[in-house]
């Protein structure tokens, strides 16, 4: 199959229109027109609903776009792959966040990214659900936890130092917990589904049961709920750096054992080719996280 014609189908689904297609690739739109004619010829099917005033997908053509989008990304993967890493990268890169690292650490990052590599693309999914990369189309997933045992390919990139936080109002109040154990007695803020914490202390790791009366799907909530003094949080320290220089939040010290650490991890499917999109952009976030 011609990749132009390809090119012409992925850029009309997205555009609504050949003539926005022809003008996204620099040519004409007699010229769109007649290479999504030859695609269709060789396909032997009819892969869009052309009118004057509208254009659509049919099944046919709904079923193609897919493979068409993966195959014109392979083609600029294996471009890309013969490119001095000093050319810069170049292609649309997929990422995915959790929502607070992404605003806070990532889009800064891409930012700069952008700015650096004119040729490249960003496409950036913050949730703080986890996603499934392979079946999504993800280029590069960063993730900071324990990460199981699968098929992708992890990269360490960076620590994710993390403490116990509360307001100074909170301790007043409640006191500040001493030892783990004292945690049992104070309103602990938890993602939700989550009854334990882990400490690692004298060389044992330990788990404490928690609760209190908020727990959230989303660390910006805890956070938020941690600020307004109704409680003690587990939270990274790129989260609430500001927020503990200027004093509403105190970093909390127990005695007998301090949080699991944690990593900040780069996930990509393959290590048999990785873009240098993905690997110029782990470098640029390794950067920026040192």
């Amino acid at each position: 199959m011609d990749l132009a014609g390809l090119a012409v189908l992925v850029e009309a689904a997205q555009a609504g229109s050949l003539a926005s297609a022809a003008r996204r690739l620099g040519i004409s739109p007699l010229m769109a027109t007649r290479r999504l004619a030859a695609l269709e010829d060789v396909l032997g099917a009819r892969l869009m609903q052309r009118t004057t005033r509208s254009l659509a997908l049919t099944p046919e053509g709904e079923a193609m776009l897919p493979f068409a989008q993966a195959m014109l990304e392979n083609e600029a993967a294996a471009r890309a792959s013969v490119r001095p890493s000093s050319a810069g990268a170049s292609g649309l890169l997929r990422l995915t966040a959790s929502a607070a690292f992404g605003r806070k650490v990532v889009v800064p990052v891409v930012a700069e990214f952008l700015t650096d590599n004119p040729q490249v693309s960003v496409d950036l999914l913050l949730t703080d659900t986890v996603v499934d990369i392979v079946g999504q189309g993800i280029d590069l997933a960063i993730r900071i936890a324990h990460l199981k045992d699968s098929a992708l390919i992890a990269r360490r990139l960076a620590d994710n130092p993390r403490g116990l936080y509360a307001t100074p109002g909170y301790l007043a109040a409640r006191g500040a917990p001493a030892a783990v154990a004292d945690l049992a007695e104070h309103e602990c803020l938890c993602l939700s589904g989550t009854t334990h914490w882990s400490f690692v202390g004298d060389g044992r790791e330990r788990r404490i049961r928690v609760r209190g009366r908020f727990t959230a799907n989303s660390i910006e909530g805890l956070r938020d709920i941690c600020l307004a003094g109704l409680g003690i949080a587990v939270l990274s320290e790129w989260d609430v750096r500001e927020e503990a220089a200027r004093g509403a939040l105190v970093a909390l010290r127990l005695c007998d054992g301090e949080l699991e650490p944690l990593a900040v991890w780069g996930v990509h499917p393959s290590a048999r080719f990785v873009p240098p999109k993905v690997r110029l952009f782990m470098d640029a976030l390794a950067k920026a996280l040192r």
